[in-house]
């Protein structure tokens, strides 16, 4: 089914937009918390939250793309959960560690005025990764937005771990310079 269509079920309240949603997006959404969260059990939550979440923000809002409004979703109660439970002591402490690399580069959301600019944010950051070669632009985007553990990308892309964390760096930097560029101060 097409994402318009199962749009067109949310907005005409229908039941059966769950059921397209976790037949098109399930295993995506489970992938994204199951990084955070690393417990299959939690990861499964979050995804049934996800639908849930959806079912209450369509309508009004009519996402595109549809995938990447659903792992926000899942991303966003999957990093809720992590808050939960570290405060518990508990967790892998990979989400702690990818979110630090990225918090020279990128501001925490910490007053009204940054919440504001959050847009400008977002485009800019977008822009930077655009500019940059695909591969380059995937593994910054399975770090930082899926939470992958380097060796898993190195794996994947048959990198060293080291090659792929200076990679990492580079382009964090790099990032921070562009930010400054388009007067994104830190």
């Amino acid at each position: 089914m097409k994402d318009n269509e199962i749009i067109d079920l949310y907005w005409a309240r229908n039941e059966k937009a769950i059921a397209a949603t976790k037949e098109k997006y399930g295993n995506y959404c489970h992938t994204i918390a199951f990084n955070i969260l690393h417990n299959n059990e939690d990861a499964e939550e979050c995804t049934n939250d996800t639908y849930l979440g959806a079912w209450n923000s369509i309508p009004p809002q009519r996402p595109n793309p549809l995938s990447t409004y659903l792992g926000k979703i899942a991303r966003n109660f999957a990093l809720n959960r992590y808050k939960q439970y570290t405060a518990q002591k508990r967790g892998l402490g990979q989400v702690t560690a990818v979110l630090s690399e990225l918090e020279e580069c990128v501001p925490a959301e910490t007053t009204v005025e940054q919440a504001v600019e959050e847009k400008v944010l977002v485009s800019v950051i977008d822009r930077f990764l655009y500019a940059q070669p695909r591969i380059k632009r995937t593994i910054f985007i399975r770090r930082y937005w899926h939470l992958w553990a380097i060796r898993n990308i190195a794996d994947t892309y048959g990198m060293s771990e080291s090659k792929v964390a200076s990679l990492l760096f580079r382009m964090r930097n790099d990032l921070r310079i562009f930010l400054e560029k388009e007067g994104i101060m830190l």
